[in-house]
This record gives structure tokens, C-alpha cells and sequence, in this order.
């Protein structure tokens, strides 16, 4: 799996100090890819949903998608930027 772009979302929260984008994949959200993005903070998966949902949440970063979608959010707090670029990471190291 891997980031083919980042786009600003359209969600408002940078007046809360918040920015966001939608991470495109070059495949949709599996299983796998969604449990890998595990240990970048607290981390809910509703798998018996008809469309299962996970969100990740940390002190400073938010992330949520639905599996099957070949996208997910990420939001992270203004003062710490660095956090997308973990999330980058994270998803550069799982990809074959």
C-alpha cells in the first residue's frame, strides 16, 4: 500500500488549530493496512459494521477511514506538523 497524494480535506478545523488531509492510497483499505496503522495511538475498529470503521487518535494527531475506501483522513494539531510525516512513514514501511 502506498500515499500516491495528500489533499487539503474539506473538513474546517484549522481555526481550532487543526489541519487535515485525505491520504489517497494506489489500492483500497484492506484489514491488514488498517491494524498495521495500530501503533500510532489509541485505535478503535468497528469491523461488524456493513462498512467497517477504524479512528486513531493521539495527543496531537486524529486519523479515520472506512475499510474498503483507497483513502483515509489524517488531522493533526498545527504546532506539530511532524505528525503527518509519521503517518507517511508508517505507510512507507508496510508497503511491499
Amino acid at each position: 500500500m502506498r500515499i500516491v497524494d495528500k489533499v487539503p480535506s474539506r473538513e474546517r478545523c484549522a481555526e481550532a488549530g487543526w489541519y487535515a488531509w485525505d491520504f489517497a492510497l494506489d489500492q483500497p483499505m484492506d484489514d491488514d493496512f488498517i491494524l498495521s496503522l495500530r501503533p500510532l495511538g489509541s485505535f478503535l475498529y468497528l469491523q461488524s459494521l456493513s462498512k467497517p470503521f477504524f479512528k486513531i487518535e493521539s495527543q496531537y494527531l486524529f486519523i479515520k477511514g472506512l475499510r474498503g475506501d483507497s483513502f483515509f483522513r489524517v488531522a493533526v494539531h498545527g504546532a506539530y506538523p511532524e505528525k503527518a510525516a509519521e503517518v507517511e512513514a508508517l505507510v512507507a514501511r508496510t508497503a511491499p
